[in-house]
């Protein structure tokens, strides 16, 4: 299964980091930024990838996980005219979109289409309140309150959201696959 990932920031890439140490093997990354010094304390990217794209920094560090990996990379700004064609290919997406718009404009393009999994509220500390909501094949995961504009980001708490959201595409992948096998 190709599992798409839409934005490969603080959710993408730690979830791209979980999926790939899980055993998935076949990712498209897209994602149109540059690795900032400021991305460091919760992305999983390192001091020496500064000013890189994105998707290349990130698809060098999986690769050192699994040197099999099958990737695509698209550095590309993710758009309503385009956002189909970027995705085409993917069963699942993984929203790690940082505007509420581009979070919007991806869930409605492509929410109704094939599962999507999706955060909100991941800035703060506090963890007790993380949950998840289902929304027709979108399920998101956060505490639907904690915005970057209130409240500053912490790798514990964007890292914990990120886990639940591979534990739960994990979850659907091994129901997708006992429900061909049985």
């Amino acid at each position: 299964m190709n599992i798409g990932i839409a934005g490969v920031g603080g959710i993408g890439s730690n979830v791209a980091l979980c999926l790939v140490r899980s055993g998935i093997d076949h990712l498209t990354l897209v994602d149109f930024d540059r690795v900032e010094p400021s991305n460091l304390n919760r992305q999983f990217y390192f001091a020496d990838q500064v000013g890189r794209l994105k998707v290349e920094a990130l698809a060098e560090n999986l690769r050192r996980i699994r040197p099999e990996l099958r990737l695509v990379t698209r550095a590309e700004r993710i758009e309503p005219h385009n956002c189909r064609a970027l995705f085409a290919d993917c069963e699942l997406i993984v929203e790690g979109l940082d505007r509420t718009d581009d979070k919007k404009m991806l869930l409605e393009t492509l929410g109704g289409e094939r599962p999507l999994v999706s955060a909100c509220g991941i800035a703060g500390m506090d963890l007790e309140r993380i949950n998840s909501r289902r929304l027709g094949a979108c399920t998101v995961f956060g505490d639907f309150a904690t915005d970057c504009a209130a409240a500053p980001l912490y790798a514990h708490k964007v890292i914990t959201v990120a886990n639940h959201m591979s534990a739960h595409i994990l979850r659907l992948l091994e129901a997708s696959h006992d429900s061909t096998t049985g």
